[in-house]
């Protein structure tokens, strides 16, 4: 093990932290608050950061939706260059802290926005942005990433800067109550795949990191148990699924260790071609993924089969783990296959492979072995 670690981002959680916000930023600095659909002025919380921000110089920009775009997102870059924004407020799930994170680095550049995701612009500087949560399910609130799509193209592309670090994140578990079901179970598989791709490597002897991320896994298991009705669940449950998904991409459980996001990357494709919600494209491609890597993966899986569901130790330990995996996601109603694509499954997976390719995903993976021959390996049996 040898890694450097700091979490800069200041987490506020618990009921009525919203109201702490007034401490937050400095009195001086012009806001511009960075929401989605509109569900916050439903649910209480656009009123609660108001509140907490009188007395302040801010404007809104609204409409960031899942998969933000940079044909969005770029409006709200203008609004920062033409009104001298000092601090970005993103109030939202993931998608739109992650498009703050756009916003926020593209509006300190002078040349074209998507330069930042495909890589031809590195980020060294941004505006300072803070997040207050409502949906958990990506990280996205203290954690360096991002993930932003080019509609234009059916592109969906990620980047990461420290530059783009959330100052603060504040987490009411409250906001939670208003969410369906669906944005709920998104979540939990979101930050079950995140902790999956820190830990399902290979062993490398760091007992914290690989307890650490059983602890999550386990307590996102035990969340499924509990609330199979997920919408009328208590506040300890709320409290556990939004500390369990910032835990999972936090750079903790992955300082340190090897880590694969070749299912996220593959899974992206799914999302920008097919319109596929991010977690379920993840739950699509990672149990083919895991048969295709299955020599490599072999002895985590078996670990993750006895440490987390709790099966006996048996020579088919390691498939009985991605089938324990596979009726995690069924349990929740979530797909292990893709069917959006409609009836050409061979174009289907020369489109995604086409994709992979345009974006350099060539060598996937902690062994970087997942090739173009893998990956469409993988997409044979991951599309329906």
């Amino acid at each position: 093990m040898k890694f450097s670690y700091v979490n800069p981002t200041l987490i506020q959680f618990g009921q009525q932290q919203i109201a702490s916000l007034t401490d937050l930023i400095a009195k001086d600095q012009k806001v511009l608050v960075v929401y989605g659909g509109g569900s916050i002025k439903k649910n209480g919380v656009y009123d609660q950061v108001a509140a907490a921000l009188e007395g302040f110089d801010w404007v809104e920009f609204s409409g960031v939706g899942a998969n933000p775009t940079i044909e969005v997102l770029d409006q709200a870059v203008k609004i920062c260059k033409e009104q001298d924004i000092d601090f970005v407020l993103g109030v939202g799930g993931g998608s739109v802290i992650d498009g703050v994170k756009y916003i926020a680095a593209s509006a300190v550049y002078d040349g074209e926005g998507w330069d930042i995701p495909t890589g031809k612009h590195k980020v060294t500087s941004a505006l300072p942005i803070g997040a207050v949560l409502t949906l958990p399910a990506t990280g996205s609130e203290s954690n360096q990433g991002s993930v932003v799509s080019k509609a234009a193209t059916k592109e969906k592309l990620p980047f990461m800067s420290p530059a783009v670090q959330p100052k603060f994140a504040i987490m009411d578990p409250d906001v939670m109550k208003t969410l369906p079901q669906r944005q709920l179970v998104n979540g939990l598989v979101d930050a079950w795949v995140h902790t999956c791709e820190q830990y399902l490597t290979f062993p490398e002897g760091a007992l914290v990191q690989d307890g650490y991320a059983e602890a999550l896994l386990k307590a996102l298991k035990a969340l499924k148990v509990l609330g199979d009705n997920f919408e009328n669940q208590d506040d300890a449950w709320r409290a556990n699924l939004m500390w369990s998904a910032n835990q999972a991409l936090n750079g903790l459980i992955g300082s340190g260790v090897s880590q694969d996001w070749a299912t996220h990357m593959i899974g992206h494709e799914l999302t920008a071609a097919y319109g596929v919600d991010h977690a379920r494209s993840l739950a699509i491609v990672q149990p083919s993924l895991l048969r295709n890597q299955f020599a490599v993966k072999k002895a985590k899986l078996e670990q993750m089969g006895k440490n987390v569901f709790g099966l006996a130790q048996s020579d088919d330990l390691a498939e009985l783990t991605i089938q324990a995996i596979e009726a995690f996601y069924h349990s929740l109603d979530v797909a292990t296959q893709l069917t959006e694509h409609g009836e050409d499954k061979a174009a289907a997976i020369d489109n995604i492979i086409g994709k992979l390719e345009a974006h350099g995903m060539l060598a996937l993976g902690e062994n970087q072995a997942i090739t173009l021959k893998e990956s469409r390996e993988i997409l044979e049996q991951a599309v329906a």
